[in-house]
């Protein structure tokens, strides 16, 4: 059980005193660690146990609010940039994204960063658009350089397609830099910020080579699943109009139906729970103080997380050098008794709850620093995994 110290009332972050164990606790409340969906807090929940009617005037008022001031917090300009929502998740945008932005048959380049560059390649060769691919190691960042190159040397490249924030490895690849070196060679940048949106920085308004960026309600946000949104440059998704060869996923029609009828209205029935939950987490965001104070509590979560994990003589798949805020990849041990989904399930008796999947070359299991969670949350985690590894007799902490 994890010590009753690690779920303490955290002032500025009221209601994180989470229960300690799931035999006795919902499964709601648990402290999940995974890069999303995350712990939310207990307002954000409520927000989503009342029922709405999507196409009520006062709801809709409530998306106008939220497509504003999620266009805000992208650095998005009125006019010149708009924020689209979807019912679903990041896969969903990101599709949609490359159907409306890149044309039939066109070409984009996708640096291979991880398992999330690689669904951009499959959405976008399944979509019938041709993709060129940039290796890039799973212990790199992708380098600026080496991408211009990449797009200099295929003039039919219209578009670069990058992931901000790549779990599968746990870097966060420098997308501001990366957009600047592709508008030095006249391309356009999509940008896949799905886990890295509301604690990466990045300004789209500053960014005129930007034609969008992607993101989900269930992640640095901190609301619920259901909702996936696209900020997205006016004049783009003009030219981008008919496509995408899928109504359910032409933004240009999800945009020109907003301009039809009102911001507030949304082409197809909104997730509305998850609007209604994502417009509080959105007023817990401002509370905090925005961007820069939830990538420093995640960056504060993800130390206290690699720190405890090398003092339990485990080690962490990347130097702490290249390793992210978000999710943090733990080699597995080499004991013969390690098996992942059994000490997950000891983690989840113990009231904490990862992945049970790995996505690294080498066996290890990942944890996620993100959600509404604190330092003390974490520190609280490691001694469950200590305990955890325990009551699985393993000997051998150490990786292969």
């Amino acid at each position: 059980m994890l010590d009753p110290a690690a779920r303490r009332r955290d002032a500025s972050l009221p209601g994180l005193d989470h229960p300690p164990t799931s035999k006795r606790r919902p499964h709601a409340i648990m402290l999940l660690l995974i890069p999303g969906p995350v712990t939310t807090h207990p307002s954000v929940r409520a927000a989503a146990a009342l029922d709405y009617a999507p196409w009520d005037l006062g709801f809709r008022d409530l998306l106008a609010r939220v497509r504003s001031r999620v266009l805000a917090i992208a650095g998005g300009r009125p006019g010149e940039h708009t924020a689209l929502p979807l019912p679903g998740c990041g896969h969903f945008t990101m599709e949609a994204v490359i159907r409306t932005f890149v044309a039939p048959g066109g070409t984009i380049l996708v640096p291979l960063t991880g398992q999330y560059a690689d669904r951009l390649v499959r959405l976008a060769t399944e979509a019938g658009r041709r993709v060129v691919t940039l290796p890039v190691s799973p212990t790199e960042r992708v380098d600026p350089a080496a991408m211009q190159a990449a797009l200099a040397a295929d003039p039919a490249i219209s578009h670069l397609a990058i992931v901000y924030s790549e779990t599968s490895t746990g870097i966060i690849h420098d997308a501001p830099a990366l957009a600047e070196a592709a508008g030095r060679e006249g391309r356009r940048v999509l940008i896949d910020a799905v886990s890295a949106f509301g604690a990466m920085q990045l300004d789209i308004g500053r960014l005129p080579m930007v034609d969008s960026l992607s993101f989900t309600s269930n992640k640095c946000i901190e609301g619920l699943p259901g909702m996936a949104l696209t900020v997205a440059r006016v004049d783009s998704l003009r030219a981008g109009a008919g496509r995408a060869a899928s109504w359910s996923l032409d933004l240009a029609d999800v945009h020109e139906n907003g301009e039809r009828w009102g911001a507030g209205t949304s082409r197809f029935t909104p997730a509305a729970q998850a609007v209604a939950a994502f417009a509080v987490a959105l007023d817990r965001f401002d509370a905090e103080g925005g961007q820069p104070a939830r990538l420093a509590r995640y960056g504060a979560n993800m130390r206290a997380l690699y720190d405890g994990v090398l003092g339990l003589g485990l080690r962490p798949c990347l130097p702490l050098s290249l390793q992210g805020p978000v999710v943090v990849n733990v080699a597995a041990p080499a004991d013969s008794a390690w098996n992942l989904q059994a000490f997950v399930d000891q983690l989840k008796a113990r009231g904490v709850l990862i992945s049970n999947f790995h996505n690294t070359a080498e066996p290890s299991f990942r944890v996620g620093c993100i959600g509404a969670i604190t330092p003390d949350d974490m520190q609280g985690a490691v001694r469950a995994m200590g305990d955890a590894m325990d009551a699985l007799g393993l000997r051998i902490r150490r990786a292969a």
